[in-house]
């Protein structure tokens, strides 16, 4: 634990001493595991970190995974729900969603997920430790089952608020400082929502407002063309690749992004390479409403929408979705409900589909 942890950069650990100021001992044996380790190859923007049209800073699967854990341990000091929420993404492949896109999942992004189980499950390690503590993979394998690590979309939840204050750290977009990370981290509770099941909230509408602001202009940004476009070319590379047996399946889950990224700029067939080259070396993208003829597009219509209307306290004991008790909270919502691209997404080079 120690060695994950000192490793980390300074504002990194600043930032994961907000989400909790202790580290619970066992935490560390779990995260030095072989399976949670690979996580530390992969980006947590599904390969667009990659081409010069972004500016993210490094931030990989496995902090998220780390953060995710230590907000679920922070709210509830529960060990099994905080094991659930560092094994959430134990199952990622190279550039993450990405694969989904190459598998038709726009919409869920789930398509990997089901891997979580077997992941775990092949891992000699972890299974000593849940052994060792007394835990079964069933309690640990799918974090859906606890709702303050995972729920559906539009709450507040122990992943979706990390994703959300680390992007805006500076992962997707700079968009807020670690002072106001921490205003807004110490105005989170656990509240009861409308079906009474505990999920995260707001004590002051101010700080639901000023969180909600910054989570709308991320949604839009997760569907900005050039990322629809940069996921779709990045697994169609991929899939023209398996399709012709230079790598496999098991590649994407064996790999690191950096030896994946390696045999696609190796790569003999085709093209591929050359435009790989041209995406990495991209710094915008074409947009249009009509379709470019002779070149390779990206037509995306249907996304997944991230977005959150949290809870906000409105009474002693009683709380409310902040669109429902501020006007600014449901315009920057049904903003980034709104937002729409153009229809078409192209650099210039001519590149076969996958």
């Amino acid at each position: 634990m120690e060695h994950y942890f000192e490793n980390l950069e300074e504002k990194i650990k600043h930032y994961f001493h907000i989400l909790s100021e202790q580290v619970p001992e066992f935490l560390g044996d779990y995260i030095d595991t072989p399976a949670m380790q690979k996580l530390k190859e992969i980006h947590i923007i599904c390969g667009t970190y990659y081409s010069k049209m972004y500016d993210e800073m490094w931030y990989s699967r496995l902090d998220h995974s780390v953060a995710v854990a230590l907000i679920i341990w922070h709210f509830t000091k529960n060990k099994k729900q905080t094991l659930a929420g560092l094994f959430h993404d134990i199952a990622t492949p190279v550039f993450s969603h990405t694969i989904d896109f190459m598998n038709g999942d726009y919409e869920n992004q789930e398509s990997t997920e089901e891997l979580t189980t077997k992941t775990i499950v092949q891992s000699k390690e972890i299974m000593t430790l849940l052994e060792r503590d007394g835990i079964k993979v069933e309690e640990i394998d799918d974090y859906h089952h606890y709702p303050i690590a995972d729920n559906d979309t539009p709450q507040l939840s122990s992943d979706r608020l990390e994703y959300t204050l680390s992007n805006g750290f500076g992962v997707v977009k700079k968009l807020w400082n670690l002072d106001e990370i921490q205003e807004i981290y110490q105005n989170i509770e656990i509240q009861r929502n409308e079906q009474g099941m505990q999920e995260l909230g707001f004590r002051d509408i101010q700080m639901a407002e000023k969180f909600v602001s910054t989570m709308s202009t991320l949604s839009m940004l997760y569907r900005e063309n050039k990322t629809k476009f940069s996921m779709q070319f990045l697994a169609d590379c991929i899939k023209k690749m398996a399709d012709k047996n230079l790598i496999t399946v098991e590649d994407l889950y064996r790999l690191s992004e950096k030896e994946m990224i390696e045999k696609i700029e190796n790569c003999p067939e085709d093209n591929i390479a050359e435009c790989f080259k041209k995406w990495k070396n991209a710094t915008k993208i074409q947009e249009n409403d009509i379709p470019p003829v002779g070149i390779y597009s990206v037509h995306i219509e249907k996304i997944k929408i991230r977005y959150i209307n949290p809870l906000v306290s409105v009474s002693e004991n009683g709380f409310a979705r902040v669109s429902d008790v501020s006007r600014q909270a449901k315009q920057d919502i049904e903003k980034a409900l709104r937002f729409k691209t153009k229809k078409y997404a192209y650099l210039d080079f001519e590149f076969t589909k996958g």
